[in-house]
């Protein structure tokens, strides 16, 4: 179980991640919208960070503050959640 830190260290890098798939998307300054973007970052930053412990990647990596694990899993957490946010769009058109 991750500590309150590390949650709120996923929180802080998730925002930074969604901030920068936003623009990566668009290519747009303004990304998705500063909602979207806080909502894609923190819950790409909490599903990457439960799923980078779970699976055990990059473990050695845990004894840094702001560790790499952390920017890679909310960077990808939060193009899983871009995705399946995608995903259920489509399906209900």
């Amino acid at each position: 179980m991750p500590s309150i830190d590390q949650v709120v260290v996923w929180i802080v890098i998730g925002v930074l991640a969604g901030s920068l798939v936003g623009r990566l998307i668009t290519w747009k300054k303004e990304g998705l919208g500063l909602r979207r973007n806080l909502g894609l970052g923190l819950s790409g930053a909490l599903i990457g960070g439960f799923l980078f412990r779970l699976v055990g990647v990059f473990p050695n990596l845990d004894r840094v503050s702001v560790s790499l694990r952390d920017i890679v899993a909310a960077v990808i957490g939060a193009f899983l959640v871009l995705g399946a946010y995608w995903y259920a769009n489509r399906e209900s058109r």
